[in-house]
């Protein structure tokens, strides 16, 4: 892989960086478009991220710890599915032909970009949280299916976590992105032990491009927190998913034989604007709806007054 490719991706996790550190979500999604686009194969781009996310997601995940964002009772219970998910994941990747794995990963990764899409578009959880726990049950389908499609697509981990933890409100946003970033570990483990039964070779010759993809995501956190509190969340959120598709779902029409040039060039320019006129839309609802009701920020933990 020559010097231009490295810089290339090294640009990607820098910029997949940017984009999770302001999300609690995104890293995955974005490096993969990006190491995809530069015509890797999909499960040795999905191999890649995850060899760089075991640095990233265990600095993370020791950060959100030492502010007290995390909910270990949850850590488990979402994270020991997610990895067996995960592994599962990497392995069913890892042995697709790289014509099947094409679709599969574009088809992933557009349905990862309308679920940003469509969470940030609308006007913000309520986050008044609701006293009661998330059901065991609930946590480890969870897991399992964000693991399953993390390493399968290369993303998904956060987007299908976090949106329906979110959505359900009954923890605090700062304690589920934490919480997911912790458990977010023990998926990438598992994910990248099964790329090294499946990929080990693929694995050994793209090192280079997991390094890079890694300092770049460290380069990338300190900025993003400086960045992501002068920038509007739901309007970069849905930015992301509208790119995510945009990139993403023409490749999922041309396999199913829409391959008019004309046909998915309008395709691109209608997701994109109709993407683009949401995400405004949401963002400024949404800055209206925290205006006029400012959150609680309250733990899960917190036994009520008496």
């Amino acid at each position: 892989m020559g010097l231009l490719t490295l810089l290339l991706v090294a640009f990607a996790g820098f910029a997949a960086q940017l984009v999770d550190g302001g999300l609690g979500m995104g890293f995955g999604a974005t490096s993969m478009t990006i190491l995809t686009a530069t015509a890797m194969a999909p499960a040795t781009a999905s191999a890649v991220v995850n060899t760089a996310q075991l640095g990233t997601t265990l600095a993370s995940g020791l950060s959100h710890w030492k502010f007290g964002n995390v909910e270990w009772r949850i850590v488990a219970t979402i994270g020991i599915p997610g990895a067996i998910g995960s592994f599962v994941g990497a392995t069913f990747l890892s042995r697709l032909s790289l014509d099947a794995a094409q679709p599969l990963t574009a088809t992933i990764l557009a349905a990862i970009g309308l679920l940003l899409l469509i969470r940030f578009a609308r006007t913000r959880v309520d986050e008044q949280l609701k006293k009661r726990q998330e059901s065991r049950p609930l946590l480890l389908g969870l897991g399992t299916l964000g693991g399953f499609i993390s390493a399968s697509g290369g993303a998904g981990w956060g987007p299908v976590t976090t949106s329906a933890l979110l959505t359900r409100g009954r923890i605090t946003p700062r304690r589920i992105v934490g919480t997911v970033s912790a458990a977010e570990f023990l998926v990438t483990i598992a994910a990248v032990i099964g790329f090294i039964f499946g990929l080990w070779e693929e694995m050994v010759a793209n090192l280079a491009a997991a390094l890079a993809l890694m300092i770049g995501g460290v380069i990338g956190a300190p900025i993003a927190a400086w960045a992501i509190s002068r920038l509007n969340s739901a309007l970069l959120g849905g930015a992301v998913g509208t790119v995510l598709m945009v990139l993403n779902v023409p490749k999922v029409l041309d396999f199913l034989g829409v391959e008019n040039t004309a046909v998915l060039v309008a395709v691109r320019v209608i997701i994109l604007v109709v993407g683009l006129w949401l995400s405004i839309s949401g963002a400024r609802r949404r800055r209206r709806a925290a205006a006029e009701n400012p959150p609680v920020d309250r733990t899960l933990s917190a036994p009520p007054t008496r």
